[in-house]
This record gives structure tokens, C-alpha cells and sequence, in this order.
């Protein structure tokens, strides 16, 4: 949930990314977890992008490479079921595959 919401929260989080992120944590019975991930942003929005990275930087490298995929994959799929990917989401993603080290699977994602 931290990451979906990191996402959406890059360039302010709009109505429609708030209906898409409360269904995502629904679906996933994550609501409390949705709720920490907005709180840990919200904390200081301007350094939430890297502390995000600190904080995966954590746990993702118990993920196996698939996993790490699916999630990004899951963020980029929702930002274009609202109908549009910032520069800056794209950009956010970019950095975060190469930090999680699937950046060229990543790439052929947002290439199809």
C-alpha cells in the first residue's frame, strides 16, 4: 500500500487516485495498512519519496524478483486506469525498479 500511495500522492492525491487506492486496499484487506502508508507520507510529503526507498530498501529484497515486479506492474496498471501516467509517477517507478533491481522487466511493462 506504501507504494501505490507514494504514487498517487506524487503530484497530490486527486479523488479518483483516492477511489482507486481505497479499492486496491479493499481488494487486498489492507485497509489499516492504506491508512499507515498515507500517515507515513503525510508525515513530511516532501522527503517521502526517499524515506519510501529507505523503507524498501528493507523489505523488498525478501521479495522474490516476480513479486517486485507484480507490484510496480500493479501501480503502473492503476495510474492508467485513471487515465494518465505524470512524468513524475513514470519517473518515480523508473527509479524505484532500478533500486528493487528489475528495471528491464520494468521497461518492457511500460514499453508494451
Amino acid at each position: 500500500m506504501l507504494l501505490k500511495s507514494l504514487i498517487f500522492h506524487y503530484h497530490g492525491l486527486d479523488d479518483e487516485e483516492k477511489t482507486l487506492l481505497e479499492k486496491s486496499a479493499k481488494k487486498l484487506d489492507a485497509y489499516d495498512e492504506m491508512l499507515w502508508a498515507n500517515k507515513f507520507i503525510a508525515e513530511d510529503y516532501m522527503s517521502a519519496f526517499e524515506r519510501s526507498r529507505e523503507f524498501f530498501k528493507k523489505t523488498i529484497p525478501e521479495m522474490v524478483v516476480h513479486d517486485r515486479l507484480k507490484q510496480l506492474q500493479s501501480v503502473w496498471e492503476d495510474c492508467h486506469r485513471k487515465g494518465y501516467v505524470t512524468e513524475s509517477e513514470t519517473t518515480a517507478m523508473l527509479i524505484l525498479a532500478k533500486d528493487w533491481e528489475i528495471e528491464s522487466e520494468f521497461f518492457e511493462i511500460v514499453k508494451s
